[in-house]
């Protein structure tokens, strides 16, 4: 640092020196606040995992969107394409399926053990929300099932 002892050739004073000191340690200060936050690994991955999984959320979100498109306008192509004796045979069947499903979940629960059951209604819990998905799907597929085996004869 230059100081006015430095142009006239005389030794510096003690405020001066203090000075020099002060700047020097806030200097320093800088330097090694600077040095800390890039070795702060834990930090910094910590920040980059947020990031990345601000993104991949965002990904999974945008898929599930393109999904549930996708599997309305599959659903509806089926519908426009199955004639409607075939919707109606999908439609009995669908409602026989549901009369034998709910004797054969009520015999299955009488025989289950309860530790199966609590992971069972666990598993349901959690599909819930996706309900209405899950539904349009199994029922596209059951449309191209039946198309297929038409087809077929």
């Amino acid at each position: 640092m230059t100081t006015n002892s430095d142009t006239n050739g005389s030794a510096p004073t003690p405020q001066e020196l203090r000075e020099q000191v002060e700047g020097t340690r806030e200097q320093l200060g800088r330097t090694v606040e600077e040095l800390v936050s890039r070795a702060d690994v834990k930090t910094r991955a910590g920040e980059k995992a947020d990031a990345m999984r601000s993104q991949v959320q965002e990904a999974a979100g945008q898929a599930r969107t393109q999904a549930q498109h996708t599997a309305g306008q599959v659903l509806r192509m089926a519908q426009e394409k199955t004639p409607e004796p075939v919707r109606e045979k999908a439609a009995q069947a669908g409602h026989q399926l549901a009369g034998v499903a709910g004797s054969v979940v009520a015999e299955v629960r009488e025989h289950t053990p309860e530790p199966v059951r609590e992971k069972a209604d666990r598993a349901l819990r959690t599909a819930a929300p996706y309900r209405g998905q899950i539904l349009t799907a199994v029922t596209a597929t059951v449309l191209v099932l039946l198309l297929v085996r038409r087809a077929r004869k």
